[in-house]
């Protein structure tokens, strides 16, 4: 699976993407952000509070019961505000 960050998500992750191989127990984009936040401080910062960082499985705006696979590209990036 691939993963991207954006924005801040990236600052704090410290890498702008990876691959990773979550454990089967992951399913969906929540269980994702779950398993990435114990990966290390960084991560934790990251995802401290879920309801601040949206995501995209292969390129469509997902919610956190969406679910995901091996293979899948997952985004992560900061809520989008227009002015």
């Amino acid at each position: 699976m691939k993963v991207l960050y954006f924005a801040w998500v990236r600052q704090r992750i410290g890498v702008a993407e990876e691959d990773v191989s979550p454990p089967a127990t992951v399913r969906d984009v929540a269980g994702l952000v779950a398993w990435l936040a114990t990966r290390g401080p960084g991560y934790a910062q990251a995802f401290a509070d879920p309801r601040q960082v949206r995501a995209a499985v292969n390129q469509d705006f997902a919610t956190p019961d969406a679910p995901v696979a091996p293979g899948d590209e997952v985004a992560f990036f900061p809520p989008v505000t227009g002015g």
